[in-house]
């Protein structure tokens, strides 16, 4: 009993569906170990259609009243968007007799997608042809997915992203690369999806200044990092990324610092927060006070990096309300999760410190090897921790997942990408059908198009200020980049589980990315390579 909440029974249900969460980066936890877009708060989601709020059972959570989905009477567009072409038109590819869905304007109709080169040049109900063309019927027609927290592609792990229908892939938890050497690495060699991410403040302190992670920085390394953040945002970074619970040694004035450089360039500081737990000292309420803290301290919009395992476990209710109350008190703040009763990192992090057991209310008996479906024993434990492989720790209640993603605050990041030797969390391939086939459809915890919101148009407004390509993403509109996911709503469902995370997920059935068919019914086309930099340029 912790906060006079009894902690329900936690662990891998031997036999049940596993599929995951993942860890931050591998690369980042073995370095670390070894060396304004507003916030999409309920002031702006009352703006939104009625139709993309969240709602439980049939009400919206925010207390107001829905009628049902509305349809608008026009098909949707970006403001500025060309005209739709002339009819007698041959579009590039159709998309025909789909439920066409557009979480922004809150257009969900049987309609047909017109493309050129692209871009989404037409939406409508009326018959369209082009030289190629996908039959839609009994599909859902949706905006290419958005992970705003992944990593870097690795000509491996974004495969499984594509068939997870993401479409824009990037690392906003921080990415352990150099801005130019990694843009001009994936401009050069192609990636089947959109890239981009932020500054990797724990990566660049170790890096930059030789800092080990338990090490506080001086005033002097502090206006080097400050420096050094400046130049490589200048070079194609879209955010800042902070860990303190990966680097304890990082004291408030550090963190502020490069806070205050993110609010005079407008873009958004992304925090994996200091503490993960419910037990003192050290507690999620302790986490969520010190990010509103940089908020209010240097006006920078600030992000909550994986809420269910960093900041909200056990105390979701609680940590939500905080989130609340700051918006109410005009703070842009936003906040992700990913869809699984389990978080996972590697065995050497300071996760597993002294007292692990006591915070996170699990045992031995709940840590299961990513990739081989082993569970740990006492005995076990501190050979795989040498090995420091990286485990599954069944320790998220079902309830603070849903509860979560009900939330109008929360978005979904996978906080995964898959490596090669699969030695991950399901996550990295299946959080976003996850969300659809578990939460949308099987379990009803929110409607579809609530599900897409939060996978498509929330992740995009949260990136657009400081990526502007990022406000022609996340919508299927007219004038909208044409990344487009066809996927089937009856049958979409992970595949991903602990023991075997490298399993594509079921039910997508057509990828586009900039109007090129990555994935196709026969599976990915790994001879396409479409994706685009994102970043501040455009």
């Amino acid at each position: 009993m912790t906060g006079g909440r009894a902690q329900p029974t936690l662990g891998p249900p031997m036999g049940a569906r596993s599929p995951g969460a993942g860890p931050p980066s591998p690369d980042r936890r073995r370095v670390l170990l070894t060396l304004g877009f507003g916030a999409l708060n309920a002031a702006a989601l009352s703006q939104l259609p009625r139709s993309i709020r969240p709602t439980v059972n049939g009400s919206p959570i925010d207390g107001g009243t829905d009628s049902g989905p509305e349809v608008p009477a026009a098909t949707p567009a970006l403001d500025g968007a060309d005209p739709e072409p002339a009819a007698g038109h041959t579009f590039t590819t159709v998309i025909v007799g789909g439920r066409v869905i557009d979480p922004e304007s809150g257009f969900d109709d049987i309609a047909n997608v017109g493309i050129d080169g692209d871009r989404i040049t037409a939406v409508t109900r009326d018959a369209i042809v082009g030289t190629s063309t996908i039959d839609a019927a009994g599909r859902a027609v949706a905006p290419g997915f958005v992970d705003l927290l992944s990593y870097e592609p690795n000509g491996y792990g974004e495969w499984f992203k594509i068939a997870d229908g993401v479409t824009t892939n990037v690392g906003m938890h921080g990415l352990n690369q150099d801005a130019t050497e990694f843009l001009q690495r994936w401009t050069n060699e192609g990636a089947p999806v959109h890239f981009g991410g932020a500054y990797d403040a724990p990566f660049r302190r170790a890096a930059v200044l030789g800092l080990d992670p338990g090490e506080a920085a001086s005033a002097t390394q502090i206006d080097q990092l400050v420096d050094d953040a400046r130049a490589q945002l200048a070079a194609g970074w879209i955010g800042i990324d902070l860990e303190p619970e990966y680097t304890p040694g990082v004291e408030y004035e550090e963190m502020r610092r490069l806070a205050e450089l993110a609010a005079e360039l407008g873009v958004t500081v992304y925090v994996h927060g200091r503490y993960s737990d419910d037990v003192e000292p050290g507690t999620n309420a302790e986490t969520l006070s010190e990010i509103l803290q940089l908020a209010r301290d240097t006006g920078c919009s600030v992000h909550v990096e994986h809420l269910i395992s960093t900041g909200g476990t056990f105390t979701m209710d609680a940590s939500l309300a905080t989130l609340q109350q700051a918006v109410d008190e005009g703070i842009d703040v936003t906040a992700c999760m990913y869809p699984y009763e389990y978080w996972a990192t590697y065995l050497g992090s300071a996760r597993f410190s002294d007292g692990w057991q006591e915070r996170f209310h699990i045992t031995y008996d709940n840590l299961v090897v990513a990739g081989t479906g082993e569970h740990l024993t006492e005995d076990t434990f501190a050979a795989r921790q040498r090995d420091n492989l990286l485990v599954a720790a069944y320790g998220i209640p079902e309830d603070d997942v849903v509860t979560c993603i009900k939330s109008p605050l929360v978005m979904i990041g996978s906080d995964g990408i898959l490596e090669p030797g699969d030695n991950n969390h399901p996550r990295a391939a299946g959080c976003f059908s996850r969300v659809l086939g578990r939460y949308v459809r099987d379990e009803g915890a929110i409607s579809l198009v609530d599900g897409l919101a939060k996978m498509t148009i929330m992740p995009a407004r949260r990136l657009q200020a400081a990526a502007p390509a990022m406000a022609r993403k996340g919508r299927l509109q007219r004038g909208a980049d044409a990344d487009v996911v066809v996927f089937d709503p009856a049958t979409v469902a992970d595949r991903a589980t602990v023991a075997d995370p490298s399993q594509e997920s079921a039910g997508i059935d057509w990828v586009l990315v900039a109007g090129t068919a990555v994935k196709t019914p026969d599976g990915v086309d790994k001879s396409q390579r479409p994706g685009r930099a994102i970043t501040a340029a455009g």
